[in-house]
C-alpha cells in the first residue's frame, strides 16, 4: 500500500534528522584540530565537492566567507583543467564525498598534496582514499538515505551540511567574531542595518542644529527650522551640552503667552537631555526614544560635548523591526 505525501515527508525529516543527531557520537579530537587549522590559516579556505556534495560545499563556502573567514569553491574537475591557480600558498582546503572514492576529487588531492596545502576531509568512510590522504577526517557516517531506494544522495548531503554548519560556527566563536563583525559584511540586509552604529546615522557637523545658551531663542527657532529636525540643542562655550529646545517646548511657552523670540535660549530649554554614545546601536538608539517617548537623541563625547543627533525618522526609514 502506497503511502500518503504527508507519511513520505514525515519518515524523510525522521531519517535526516537522526542523520544529524548522528553525527554526535562520531564528533571527535579531530574536529577540534580542523577548527584550529582554519584558525590558523593565513589564505582562503578552499571548498570543494563533486555532484551533490559540491552545492553543499558551494553553501559552506558562502557561510565561512559571511563570517569571518575568506573562502571560495573550487569544482574538482575544473581544478584539474586550469582552475588549479585557486589554490595558493597559505590556503587550506575542505574536500566533500560521502563515498571518499569520487575520481575527480582524488585526482585533485593528489594535486593539493604536492602543494603541501592542509587538507580537511568530509566522508563517511574512515578507510577511504580521501580520508586516508587528509591530514584530518571529519566522519559524516549515516544509517540510511532519506530516499525509499536508498539511493539519491539526501541525509547523506544533510549531515555534510549540518557538519559544515558546526564546524563554521566552531570557527566563528575560535575567532572571536562578533555581531557588528557580521554586519560589516552584511550592510544590505535587515540584521546589518540593526548592527549600525549612532554614528553612522546622526546628523554632525553643520547639519546639527545648536545654539549656545546665550543665545536669542529667535536664533533657536531659525536652527530648527533650517536644519529640520523640530529640535535643536543648546551648548555652553566649549560645546558642552546644556539642554535642548524642541517644537514641543516651543507649543508649551507659546500658550503660556511667553513673549519668547527675544528671550535666551537657555531659558527656555529642557536641561540635561536624554543622549546616547556615538557606538552605540541604531536599534538600541530606537528603543531607547521609544521607551522615552521622544524624538531625538543627542550624541555626546565621554567629556559631554555635543557630537551629533539622530532623528526617530532615520531610524524608521531603516526599517530595523
Amino acid at each position: 500500500m502506497s503511502r500518503s505525501p504527508r507519511e513520505v515527508a514525515r519518515w524523510v525529516l525522521g531519517i535526516e534528522a537522526s542523520a544529524i543527531t548522528g553525527l554526535l557520537p562520531q564528533l571527535d579530537e579531530e574536529f577540534d584540530r580542523a577548527v584550529e587549522m582554519l584558525k590558523e590559516v593565513r589564505g582562503r579556505v578552499v571548498a570543494t565537492g563533486m555532484g551533490k556534495s559540491g552545492i553543499i560545499m558551494k553553501k559552506l563556502a558562502a557561510t565561512l566567507s559571511s563570517t569571518g573567514t575568506p573562502a571560495l569553491f573550487l569544482h574538482p574537475a575544473e581544478a584539474i583543467h586550469g582552475d588549479l591557480g585557486m589554490i595558493a600558498e597559505g590556503d587550506a582546503v575542505i574536500a566533500a564525498s560521502f563515498s571518499g572514492s569520487t575520481e575527480e576529487l582524488l585526482r585533485l588531492v593528489e594535486i593539493v598534496k604536492r602543494l603541501d596545502v592542509p587538507l580537511i576531509a568530509l566522508t563517511a568512510d574512515t578507510g577511504s582514499a580521501l580520508a586516508r590522504h587528509a591530514d584530518i577526517h571529519l566522519r559524516t557516517a549515516i544509517d540510511q538515505e532519506a530516499c525509499p531506494l536508498n539511493l539519491a544522495p539526501t541525509a547523506s548531503t544533510t549531515a555534510i551540511l549540518a557538519l559544515g554548519d558546526a564546524l563554521a560556527m566552531a570557527l566563528l566563536e575560535a575567532r572571536g567574531f562578533t555581531p557588528e563583525d557580521f554586519a560589516q559584511l552584511h550592510p544590505g540586509g535587515r540584521l546589518g542595518k540593526r548592527l549600525l552604529k549612532v554614528h553612522e546615522l546622526m546628523h554632525a557637523g553643520d547639519a546639527l542644529p545648536g545654539v549656545t545658551g546665550d543665545a536669542s531663542m529667535r536664533e533657536a527657532i531659525y536652527q530648527m527650522s533650517k536644519k529640520g529636525l523640530g529640535v535643536t540643542a543648546v551648548v555652553d562655550d566649549a560645546g558642552k551640552l546644556l539642554g535642548c529646545i524642541s517644537d514641543g517646548d516651543l507649543r508649551r511657552l507659546l500658550e503660556k503667552g511667553d513673549a519668547l523670540v527675544d528671550r535666551p535660549s537657555g531659558e527656555c530649554m529642557t536641561p540635561s537631555p536624554r543622549t546616547i554614545d556615538r557606538d552605540q546601536l541604531a536599534s538600541a538608539a530606537l528603543k531607547l526614544m521609544e521607551d522615552h517617548r521622544i524624538t531625538s537623541l543627542f550624541v555626546c563625547d565621554d567629556d559631554g560635548r555635543l557630537e551629533g543627533v539622530v532623528h526617530i525618522h532615520d531610524l524608521w526609514r531603516l526599517e530595523l523591526f
